[in-house]
């Protein structure tokens, strides 16, 4: 099994790179982890619709036609930390070789987008920049192997 972030356009912040390294180094004790990166579309003179439409072409060039794909959305399902960690569990469970999760854009993905893939998780209400959701992300992720595996990272 294999866990794959996938994110529209690059980290920019170096504090913020540091921090995805590291859980990425952690995750790697539990699971097979790394990031996709897909190159953002410029917005001067593409129209927001033109600009979700080619990013979800992208994106859908990285898509396998076996995974388990998980858009990661303000309108998702919220789940707590021990809830997503079962949720983590049962996808591994599948047998499926691949989970990929999406973060789109700063104006999000197509509708048709959506509609082809409907697992989607929030992990607030709040709206985030799409640069800091990965990192709250992949702690989530970090934290719920952790409760997979009993180990004492987080506190009940």
């Amino acid at each position: 099994m294999e866990i794959q972030l996938l994110f529209i356009g690059k980290t920019k912040k170096k504090y913020l790179l540091d921090e995805l390294e590291a859980y990425k180094k952690k995750l790697l004790r539990f699971i097979k982890f790394s990031f996709i990166c897909v190159e953002e579309t410029k917005t001067r003179k593409t129209n927001i619709k033109q600009l979700k439409e080619k990013e979800c072409q992208q994106i859908l060039k990285k898509i396998n036609p076996n995974d388990i794909v998980i858009i990661l959305d303000e309108k998702g399902k919220m789940l707590n930390s021990i809830d997503f960690a079962s949720e983590i569990k049962s996808y591994i469970n599948t047998g499926k070789k691949r989970i990929l999760f999406i973060i789109g854009g700063a104006y999000g993905l197509s509708k048709k987008f959506y509609d082809d893939f409907p697992i989607r998780i929030a992990l607030s209400r709040m709206t985030f920049s799409h640069q800091m959701i990965r990192l709250f992300f992949c702690e989530q992720l970090y934290r719920a192997f952790t409760i997979i595996h009993n180990h004492p990272y987080h506190n009940n």
